[in-house]
């Protein structure tokens, strides 16, 4: 079952535990999530009860201690069940982060445990209805008022928005400061906080299980304590932290990518046009053997990329490519899926159905893929 070279006999049994796990309590009830537009937390708690929250946290507050193989499984175990699962991944290799790298240990003391069980369930809130990717123009401002922060302002397409706890929210605390991106901080945001509201859960074209929302803070009375790393340096920190961002988006494009391939195989070798199989057709086999070339080079390119990252290199260029060519091609690969299904491919319960819309959204979030070639131009001397 192992899928890289660098996965360990411990990582094989992880993943053999991991899919069982998720065989029985997520795969038959992922529909029903689908029409609920919710996971339920109690889906959280199992995850947690098993381990599968935040393995990489240090065993002193509650966590495995495991290197980031094992977040690459998750990820990849939750993607195959369903891209609405894409909540646990921000939760465990996105957000958790910020708090080990930059947390105070009275913060790691206070918030990891409940991240690692499932009592908590975290979010972080960038993007606002007048700034997605250009960060350094967000409009949430939070002044120091003695021992706390008043924070105004509205994040929406919130990852994890209507179920979370605890966001991580971006905000301007000098709005002075020159170049603006220098006047930035991340706060943690406590569900309950006086002037903290929720909004409406966002309908969306794909990822219906997957509860994203719009955020509201007026005159949001914050402990100056929830401050996560140094004031004014919140933008060097999520500069710091997207190059794993990415590469995890990148991962869930290429699981997507060979479970489309997957389904439509079996699906063309069984239906039959013209008194033989689909598969027999020049065209069908064509297509199928460019859609495999593609995703055989993608995992070859992404297995390099997650030892470089590992090792601790800097790979933002290598990683805004992978992000942006892995869910360029599985949005193609989808398109390619859903016309060898015919008219069945339309339907909602085929599963290549739900691929085709939910697959779009990755070329969008952390970072548009126009940026990402923005990034990668900039990295080449252009």
């Amino acid at each position: 079952m192992a899928r890289y070279r660098f996965e360990e006999e411990e990582h094989t049994m992880f993943r053999k535990s991991l899919r069982k796990f998720l065989e029985k309590e997520a795969v038959p009830h992922y529909e029903q999530w689908e029409k609920d537009r919710l996971i339920p937390k109690s889906f959280w708690r199992q995850l947690g009860d098993m381990g599968f929250l935040c393995p990489q946290v240090e065993e002193q507050y509650g966590g495995l201690g495991l290197d980031f193989r094992y977040g690459v499984i998750i990820g990849e175990e939750m993607e195959r069940v369903g891209a609405s699962l894409t909540g646990v991944g921000l939760h465990n290799d996105i957000t958790v982060p910020y708090i080990e790298a930059y947390g105070t240990e009275q913060q790691k003391q206070d918030w990891l445990p409940g991240c690692i069980s499932g009592e908590y369930i975290t979010a972080i809130a960038m993007t606002e209805p007048g700034a997605g990717s250009d960060l350094a123009n967000i409009s949430a401002t939070a002044v120091k008022d003695g021992d706390h922060y008043i924070v105004n302002g509205q994040k929406t397409f919130i990852t994890n928005g209507i179920n979370s706890t605890h966001v991580l929210v971006v905000v301007k605390t000098d709005l002075k400061a020159e170049p603006k991106h220098k006047g930035i901080s991340l706060l943690m945001v406590e569900e309950g906080t006086p002037g903290f509201t929720k909004g409406r859960k966002l309908d969306k074209v794909g990822l219906h299980a997957q509860d994203t929302s719009e955020l509201y803070f007026e005159d949001c009375k914050v402990p100056a304590a929830n401050l996560v790393g140094e004031e004014n340096k919140g933008f060097t920190y999520l500069m710091e932290k997207l190059q794993q961002e990415r590469l995890v988006v990148a991962l869930a494009a290429q699981i997507a990518s060979e479970d489309m391939l997957e389904m439509t195989m079996d699906y063309v070798k069984s239906r039959k046009a013209f008194g033989k199989p689909i598969s027999a057709f020049q065209n069908t086999q064509f297509k199928l053997v460019e859609m495999a070339t593609e995703i055989e080079l993608g995992k070859a390119f992404l297995e390099s990329l997650i030892e470089e990252h590992m090792a601790g290199k800097d790979v933002v260029s290598k990683v805004s490519m992978a992000k942006y060519w892995l869910t360029d091609t599985a949005k193609k690969i989808s398109g390619e899926c859903m016309q060898l299904h015919g008219g069945y491919g339309y339907m909602e319960e085929y599963k290549i159905a739900r691929r085709y819309r939910d697959i779009p959204v990755a070329a969008i979030y952390a970072g548009s893929n126009e940026i990402m070639k923005t990034i990668i131009a900039k990295r080449m001397g252009l």
